[in-house]
């Protein structure tokens, strides 16, 4: 009776001629979501004993990525804009500590729109008892700035847009030295993780010509994005043009694969990571719906009703990470092992490349107007604009951190005290 009941009840709602469209239509929102998602990560990495550096780890992107980092053991320090006294900060600490079951898991205070406080947490680190890191990544410049809902200043925008990038270049700077000095035999990786629009400044990309304020938003983020890109592959080139990174480690055990140099010439890996469209990190800021001050109520608003669709066509943080993941957790060319049965090595990280959707992105930049590339030490890959483009973007870095360091003098920023406290002990 209660079947007959409920026949009657889906007859009345969908007819029986309808079924077919029904089904197909049920399977095409499976495919079109599964699409949307993208790939995740068929590897997988014990983490323990790994010190990780995270910036950006108190968005969306950050605290998945810390937490699935934690549950693999790894040794966390995330760098926090806020005091870590902040009770947001020091409950976010706490919760992943105990639900990871990992005590390894500290913040620091940083703020990375202040040249100073950079320069504080690096020099804090820097003269610790424990200066070991096996990976950096760069989450900050992941989350989307400026917003498509009301008016906004473009200033104060493409301010952030550089402290950000210069955070990043400083950091590396300033930290740069001590991985150098690493055992050959580890295996660092410094990672940027970057916002989705770079196709849309690549075709007219120059260092020297900076899109104007009233350019679209998707371009200035995608300028702003292709810029970090051309850093990092020009970062490799730099590091496997040093003297030190032209061995490739050696080692006793035959379990472990040792490529030819040609591969990878430094144990420093640097790699740019596109995670894809997310919900959380790029939508809700488009649509000025992100928590806080300044948001606007038609974009909550918005970002409310279109939730079905959102859902349909952009990532969750969880699928958002799995780029992130993957370049951790892949094996770089002299830790892979030979699969079973072939003398074949396995997939390898590529060094300085672009990954997105787990895989790398062949993406081309127009490369500059030069004279003969042998006027330079570094190889010219042409990769990414080639070396002449990778240089332009360094030394642009370098001139605008000098003005952004004057204007932020040692001693001005709270961050930058030494004796401000630091989550780094497990709670009692």
């Amino acid at each position: 009776m209660v079947l007959k009941a409920l026949a009657a009840a889906v007859n009345a709602l969908l007819p029986s001629n309808y079924y077919v469209h029904a089904l197909i239509s049920i399977l095409a929102i499976v495919v079109i979501r599964a699409f949307a998602q993208g790939r995740t990560t068929n590897r997988e990495r014990d983490m323990h004993a790994k010190v990780v550096l995270l910036t950006g780890g108190f968005t969306p992107l950050g605290l998945t990525l810390m937490q699935d980092l934690a549950q693999r053991g790894a040794h966390i320090i995330a760098l926090s804009p806020k005091p870590v006294e902040n009770p947001e900060i020091d409950i976010l600490i706490n919760v992943l500590r105990s639900t990871t079951n990992n005590e390894q898991i500290f913040a620091d205070e940083c703020d990375l729109t202040s040249a100073s406080s950079v320069r504080s947490f690096c020099s804090r680190f820097l003269t610790g008892k424990e200066t070991k890191l096996d990976a950096i990544v760069f989450a900050h410049e992941y989350q989307q700035l400026g917003s498509v809902i009301g008016r906004h200043d473009a200033a104060p925008l493409i301010k952030q847009r550089q402290d950000a990038s210069l955070a990043t270049f400083l950091i590396i700077t300033l930290l740069l030295p001590i991985l150098l000095v690493a055992p050959t035999e580890r295996d660092i990786r410094i990672i940027n993780v970057i916002n989705p629009f770079y196709a849309a400044a690549a075709p007219s990309y120059s260092p020297t010509s900076k899109p104007p304020p009233t350019s679209p938003l998707f371009h200035q983020e995608g300028w702003r994005s292709l810029q970090m890109i051309i850093f990092t592959r020009h970062l490799q080139r730099v590091l496997d043009a040093l003297p030190s990174g032209g061995q490739v480690p050696k080692t006793d055990d035959t379990a472990i694969h040792v490529v030819s140099d040609k591969v990878q010439k430094s144990n420093i890996v640097a790699i740019s990571v596109c995670p894809g469209l997310s919900r959380s990190d790029t939508i809700a800021p488009i649509l000025n719906a992100v928590r806080g001050r300044g948001s606007s109520i038609l974009g909550i608003v918005l970002y409310m009703l279109l939730q079905p669709f959102l859902r349909l066509l952009t990532k969750s943080t969880t699928s958002a990470v799995q780029s992130v993941l993957h370049v951790l957790f892949l094996p770089t060319p002299f830790k892979s092992a030979p699969r079973q049965g072939t003398d074949a090595p396995e997939e390898v990280l590529k060094a300085g490349a672009l990954y997105r959707e787990c895989a790398v992105v062949n993406l081309r930049v127009p490369s500059p107007v030069t004279a003969d590339a042998g006027d330079t030490q570094v190889p010219d890959d042409g990769e990414l604009g080639g070396v002449h483009l990778g240089q332009a973007v360094w030394e642009g870095f370098e001139s605008a951190l000098k003005e952004w360091e004057k204007m932020s003098p040692p001693g001005d920023e709270k961050a930058g005290c030494d004796d401000v406290p630091s989550v780094d002990t497990p709670s009692s």
